[in-house]
């Protein structure tokens, strides 16, 4: 099986960076309470994963304590400017 094709009109961001601000969390401490090194909490938190683990992904969302939704959204190009968030349902 092929790997899926980059879709210029859809990106994943991470919001990462939101929650840790929202929960007064550092980078650092979410590692240590997850098991994952900064830096590949970083790569994430950047924008730059091409891929995370289920298991990584559910340690994340318990320590933050929020839902994968919460954590990860779905942005849609706009043919007039760049990536805005997609509403969420919420």
């Amino acid at each position: 099986m092929a790997p899926a094709e980059v879709d210029e009109v859809h990106d994943v961001h991470c919001r990462l960076d939101e929650l840790l601000a929202e929960r007064g969390l550092t980078l650092t401490r979410l590692a240590e309470l997850v098991g994952v090194s900064v830096v590949n909490l970083s790569v994430l938190k950047n924008d730059r994963a091409r891929a995370i683990r289920f298991s990584t992904l559910q340690a994340i969302c318990r320590a933050l304590d929020c839902e994968i939704g919460d954590l990860l959204v779905l942005r849609r190009a706009d043919a007039a400017g760049p990536a805005v968030d997609a509403v969420r349902a919420g």
